[in-house]
């Protein structure tokens, strides 16, 4: 998209050139010779950026004063100050007023140019917070979702881990809230007032990784760029997929996170910080540290408390909960009602394995929403869901058909109840309870059919035949 550049200069060769050299380089501009005009183009549309001159003849504002008629109708719209004849005072002053920064005549393009990118990139960081304030205020106080004993325990544990300032180390399959349980013991903790600082490892760029957690500086421009850590500062850092660091950069992290400073890549001041650091991966970390890499040091060091998030299909008793959860969640967000979810899609649900985990049930519940009938009055059907999961619900019947219609009707029965309990053994993790409940059985009365079938559980509730 191209960015409108507003610029309000007395001197028509400066204005020219401004344009031109923004124009080479793919910016769009507007130009104002005085204040008047500045005004009359703000009143009709709002550019990306201003470049104000400070010293305007034939003007009824210098300046400063159109750069504070500019922060009263637009606060957040970034704004350059260019001038010939500015001063300290000057250029402290227009910063004080929110200006970005404040460029002396003549300026080197090159230096115009920078700025021009600075602000813009700048304004865009704050905006995309503030959306993302707006999209996460629910998470605010993050819910670990799930009735299962699982999910109790790990609450308790998080209820535990939160007041102290001990290192946690979040070990998980992809998907399954690792960052979610993050977010909960920032939040029980005593640092639920400052930042929770995301630093997720894939993502940062190889060559620009150490300036982005460490931050950098320029001496000679007294320029500085506030890493991830130093943004973190009273806070927690949360590093996501620790493994992908490169391992020079995961050398560098052992001392910043055991000393609590660092230094600015290009600087040779020390920063010290307090930060509290949790990290997460979704590998086997020993494995790792054999192949190289991750950092035997850096895993003792990160893993002080360790916690560990199950996958779904380890917690099947959740889903139904889950799915509810989501389904009011993200009719709300996307603005449309909610659905009904019948009791087939649940069944389909519990028994298939969920290789995404949370997230993936999270995109299924959202897919739903948008595809289920205008009429939400009556529950959704199985045929809505992914054609992956409504297979599960259909893959026992199909399966062994064939052969059950070579058996007698008793043998028959007999081969479709066992295969009908052990597919509902599994779907419910073992839990004789609720298999009872969905069966329509005392569990009593279950537990002699299991018996009678040869069908039986080992103590993590798998199938066993006798």
């Amino acid at each position: 998209m191209v960015d409108d550049i507003l610029i309000v200069d007395d001197e028509r060769d400066i204005r020219s050139l401004l344009s031109i050299t923004l124009e080479d380089e793919g910016y769009s501009t507007l130009q104002a010779a005085n204040a008047n005009e500045a005004r009359a183009v703000l009143s009709t549309q709002r550019p990306k950026l201003a470049i104000l001159d400070i010293w305007m003849r034939d003007s009824d504002m210098d300046g400063i004063e159109m750069l504070e008629w500019v922060k009263s109708i637009y606060p957040d719209l970034p704004v350059l100050m260019i001038s010939g004849h500015g001063t300290i005072e000057t250029a402290v002053q227009a910063i004080q007023l929110g200006a970005y920064d404040f460029i002396e005549k003549p300026f080197k393009e090159a230096r115009l140019l920078m700025m021009v990118e600075r602000a813009l990139e700048n304004a865009k960081l704050a905006q995309e917070n503030v959306e993302l304030r707006a999209r996460i205020d629910d998470d605010s106080n993050p819910e670990l979702i799930g009735n299962s004993l699982t999910m109790r325990t790990i609450r308790q544990s998080i209820e535990k881990i939160a007041p102290a300032l001990s290192r946690v180390l979040i070990n998980g399959p992809s998907g399954s809230g690792k960052e979610l349980a993050a977010r909960a013991i920032h939040s029980q903790s005593d640092r639920s007032s400052e930042r929770f600082v995301v630093a997720n490892c894939a993502r940062l760029a190889s060559e620009r990784v150490d300036s982005e957690l460490f931050g950098a500086e320029n001496l000679q421009s007294h320029r500085r760029v506030v890493g991830l850590f130093e943004q973190a500062h009273r806070g927690t850092i949360y590093f996501d997929e620790i493994c992908d660091l490169p391992m020079e950069t995961q050398g560098k992290i052992v001392r910043a996170v055991n000393e609590q400073r660092f230094r600015r890549v290009g600087g040779n001041t020390e920063v010290v910080v307090d930060v509290r650091v949790i990290s997460a991966s979704s590998r086997d970390l020993p494995n790792e540290i054999n192949e190289g890499r991750l950092r035997e040091d850096l895993y003792y060091r990160l893993g002080v408390v360790p916690l560990s998030m199950p996958s779904l299909a380890d917690r099947r008793e959740d889903i139904p909960v889950l799915a509810k959860y989501f389904t009011n969640r993200i009719a709300k967000r996307i603005g449309v009602q909610p659905i009904k979810l019948s009791d087939e899609i649940f069944a389909a649900m519990e028994g298939y394995d969920w290789p995404g985990n949370v997230r993936q049930i999270h995109n299924v519940i959202e897919t739903l929403l948008i595809m289920a009938p205008n009429d939400r009055k009556q529950p959704v059907g199985l045929d809505l869901l992914p054609a992956e999961i409504q297979n599960i619900s259909r893959l026992t019947a199909n399966s062994d058909m064939e052969q059950m219609m070579s058996f007698p009707l008793r043998g028959a029965r007999e081969a479709f109840e066992r295969e009908y309990l052990e597919t509902q053994l599994h779907r419910f993790g073992g839990n004789i309870s609720r298999m009872a409940s969905f069966v329509g059985m005392e569990r009593s009365a279950l537990h002699r059919k299991m018996k009678a079938l040869d069908i039986g559980t080992d103590i993590q509730g798998e199938v066993k035949k006798s």
